[in-house]
């Protein structure tokens, strides 16, 4: 419980300038990885003014930071974007809202959560195809969603133990449904990079978490 309320006290204060704050509401609310560019012209403050708010927020686990994968030449941009696991804390949109969206999707379609989510794996594997070593983005998904993967290699076999469960309220209650939507998901994300196949999801404790996403490459990795 110490450890929690340090860092909620972190956060707090990382948030208690009003400039700062207003950057963290900006990209809480993009639906997109935002640059440091954006930010300058929103808040109207020079570069290294915004970076220093952005290194405050970084250190509080606030907003991640990345590096933008480019097709054409030039120095790659940092880009940020909410911390998975600061969803439905200080009004940011939470897991459980895109957990919600699916799951109206599939009743509106009739569909099962499994299918719905290997659509919307689909549909992000082809925003990230391209961009690097498939295991590596299909890792990176997971760690964006909030599930804090762990990542085994064994000759062609992928091992993720997900140290997260970030719906755990929910798959305690309903496992089936949640734990199938987002075997759909890694199937749907392995499906649309190319060169994986999830071979199965070992389900767990969700507030234990543990549980194990083992996936293959069709592939060895080249030497």
């Amino acid at each position: 419980m110490v450890a929690v309320d340090e860092s909620l006290q972190q956060e707090a204060r990382a948030l208690g300038d009003p400039t700062r704050h207003r950057i963290f509401r900006y990209i809480a609310d993009a639906d997109h990885a935002v640059g440091v560019a954006e930010l300058t012209d929103f808040v109207q403050l020079n570069h290294n003014a915004v970076r220093q708010h952005l290194a405050v927020l970084k250190d509080a686990n606030l907003v991640v930071e990345e590096v933008e994968a480019r097709a054409k030449p030039g120095r790659p941009r940092l880009l940020y974007r909410l911390h998975p696991e600061v969803s439905d804390r200080w009004d940011a949109p939470g897991a459980y809202s895109w957990l919600a969206s699916l799951l109206a999707n599939a009743v509106r379609r009739g569909q099962q959560p499994r299918q719905v989510g290997r659509q919307e794996g689909h549909r992000r594997a082809a925003e990230l195809v391209g961009q690097g070593d498939r295991a590596d983005l299909l890792e990176a998904e997971i760690g964006r969603r909030g599930f804090r993967p762990q990542r085994v290699e064994k000759g062609r076999r992928v091992e993720f133990v997900l140290g997260r469960c970030p719906f755990a309220d929910v798959a305690e209650s309903d496992p089936k449904t949640v734990c199938q939507l987002h075997l759909g998901l890694a199937e749907g994300l392995a499906q649309g990079l190319g060169g994986l196949e999830v071979e199965r999801l070992v389900t767990k404790d969700p507030h234990r978490a543990g549980c194990r996403l083992v996936v293959r490459r069709e592939e060895p990795v080249p030497a």
